[in-house]
């Protein structure tokens, strides 16, 4: 039987007397701050899964490691470097000095997964510890059993790369050389993750700078004191938010479509309960943790419930450590939520995303109006993995490409074709960049119609893209959701339609499971198709005039017009007939489905 693991916030104080417009300036020097880092981040990286996937953060936190500013990147980090921090300080409390740089990706020491790698510095003034800078970036490969250290069918930690505990990567300035070259003999691209770790570190030295010369321009006891009456402040502004709203027991179910092994659909419980100014998600009932590498740290499923509170928010409130204070977390410890060692996890992300949709599903019926319905399911992941010629030798790559999808309905408006799903800040891969640099090329990139699910507001249409190997063979793992359990709908919207990867080049095509490791060879293509956003309300409550523009655009074929919307469109000049819709209309809101 597990035990239940649980994440909670304190109290802090309520009110102070510091003045709000320095509290303003100085929020924006550390927002910009961070985002600089970000900048500095993506423009140093050597790997396309940081420089075109955008897939890493920045931040920065006080003396005792509590976050006080996020740069606009992957918000599903939001809530791991408070985790991470506290092992930190665990193991080198007192052992941090001037020009120290401390790295870590070990999932049971802090980390997320381990092709994540946190870079953290800390920033001393006169001697004094005063901050860390933060940088977290997901690598391209960390050595483990596949090309890429990512896949849905490893079943331990040790098969997910090299665990990096929390080490000193430079000691008071000087590189440790041999924890680099235990690095680079443990990756297939060294080059790449190497080049990628010192851009970490360049993001972390923009960091410090900041830092100094914000505490040039105030004093340091001005910086110390905003920076803790910030995190106070996005406490007072969160709990007075969850105060107005209706207390309560909120529960909701999804699933995700395999284990990451074949194995059966995965359930995730989630029960939010508002009491007063706090809030307690509480996953017991998930899935008892799984075979496959899809298991989640609590610290993931901590960043998930502060997104999608952050995300129904009236107000704008700072990224701080106070989002958590108001916050409690419930993740039974040995389950797919909170996985024990020796858990794999290196596909976790699928299940951060579908925790998402879990936890809007519950929010949905708290926040009726704010709370859109499911989008693609989260990003479809596909690495390729093998050897190519290069420069008259046979040299290793790893072609990583994060699919961004579409947005579910909103209950005021369309989803979003072709945007990344809230719970992270991503891009596709060019066309062009992939075809440059790897044995690629994209046969196939577009929207597809009729994906998206319709109602009163039609769901984001799905994406599909086709890729084509030119030289093989090669590895391909593939993790991807949503064909069983469709991007649900919201009050009378209906689902999104499901994905679908399909190997072509054989006769027939192959279709693949949602989540797998194969091989593909020269000449063969890997086509998929992201699930739909669903839809939002009642189809036949929906503007004909918007049905008659989603059809002139192909986004809505004459067939789905009628069936689905009750819209007639006359296919010879694309006008709607005004009287045959409201008699369409009319019959379909009267019928009903005789009892089985």
């Amino acid at each position: 039987m597990t035990r239940p693991e649980m994440y909670s916030g304190s109290k802090g104080q309520q009110g102070s007397n510091i003045d709000p417009i320095t509290r303003e300036i100085v929020q924006n020097a550390l927002v910009s701050a961070a985002e600089e880092m970000a900048l500095a981040l993506y423009r140093t990286a050597y790997s396309t899964i940081i420089r075109d996937c955008l897939d890493y953060s920045t931040s920065l936190c006080n003396s005792k490691g509590e976050m006080i500013a996020q740069g606009t990147t992957i918000p599903l980090h939001l809530g791991t470097v408070p985790f991470a921090m506290k092992t930190l300080f665990r193991k080198y409390g007192n052992q941090m000095f001037p020009g120290d740089l401390f790295i870590l990706n070990d999932p049971f020491d802090g980390g997320m997964h381990i092709p994540d790698i946190f870079i953290v510095k800390p920033i001393f003034w006169e001697e004094e510890l005063i901050a860390f800078a933060v940088s977290t970036a997901h690598h391209l490969d960390l050595g483990g059993r596949v090309p890429g250290s990512s896949a849905c069918d490893n079943t331990e930690i040790f098969q997910d790369g090299l665990r990096i505990p929390w080490l000193k990567l430079y000691h008071r300035g000087k590189p440790d050389e041999t924890l680099f070259a235990l690095l680079r003999t443990n990756v297939r691209v060294p080059k790449m993750t190497i080049g990628d770790i010192k851009a970490q570190i360049a993001g972390c030295h923009i960091g410090e700078r900041a830092i100094y010369e914000l505490i040039q321009r105030y004093g340091l006891q001005t910086f110390t004191d905003y920076a803790a009456e910030l995190i106070e402040y996005t406490e007072r502004l969160l709990r007075s938010e969850i105060s107005s709203w209706p207390d309560g027991s909120y529960s909701f179910t999804d699933h995700m479509d395999s284990d990451g092994v074949g194995g059966p659909p995965v359930p995730l419980c989630v029960t939010v309960t508002v009491e007063g100014d706090s809030l307690t998600a509480d996953f017991t009932g998930s899935a008892p943790q799984v075979q496959g590498a899809i298991n989640c740290t609590l610290s993931f499923t901590a960043s998930v419930v502060a997104l999608c509170v952050r995300s129904v928010l009236r107000e704008d409130i700072p990224n701080t450590a106070g989002l958590f204070k108001p916050l409690q977390i419930i993740a039974p410890s040995g389950t797919v939520v909170n996985g024990e060692m020796p858990a794999a996890s290196s596909m976790r992300g699928i299940t951060g995303f579908r925790l998402v949709d879990t936890m809007f599903g519950a929010l949905a019926k708290v926040l009726p109006d704010r709370v859109f319905a499911a989008g693609e399911g989260g990003n479809t992941l596909v690495i390729i993995g093998g050897q190519r010629e290069h420069l008259g030798r046979n040299t290793p790559y790893v072609y990583y490409e994060l699919l961004s999808g579409t947005w579910g309905a909103r209950p005021d408006r369309d989803g979003n074709d072709g945007l990344c799903n809230i719970a992270n800040v991503a891009a596709n891969i060019p066309v062009e960049q992939a075809e440059c640099e790897y044995p690629i090329r994209i046969e196939r990139y577009g929207l597809v119609q009729d994906s998206g699910g319709s109602g009163q507001y039609r769901g984001g249409l799905a994406i599909e893209r086709e890729w084509h190997l030119l030289d093989g063979p090669a590895h391909l793992a593939i993790r991807s959701d949503r064909r069983d359990h469709l991007p649900y709908g919201l009050y009378g919207g209906y689902p999104g339609r499901g994905s679908i990867n399909q190997l072509r080049g054989k006769q027939p095509d192959q279709v693949l499971p949602t989540m797998i490791s194969t091989s593909i060879h020269k000449g063969e293509r890997l086509y998929h198709r992201q699930a739909g956003g669903g839809g939002w309300g009642n189809p036949l409550e929906r503007s004909p005039d918007a049905v008659q523009r989603d059809v002139k655009n192909d986004k809505v074929s004459l067939m789905a017009a009628n069936q689905e919307y009750g819209v007639v469109i006359n296919e010879n000049n694309w006008e709607i007939d005004r009287l045959a819709t409201e008699e369409l209309r009319r019959k379909k809101l009267q019928w009903k489905p005789e009892k089985a």
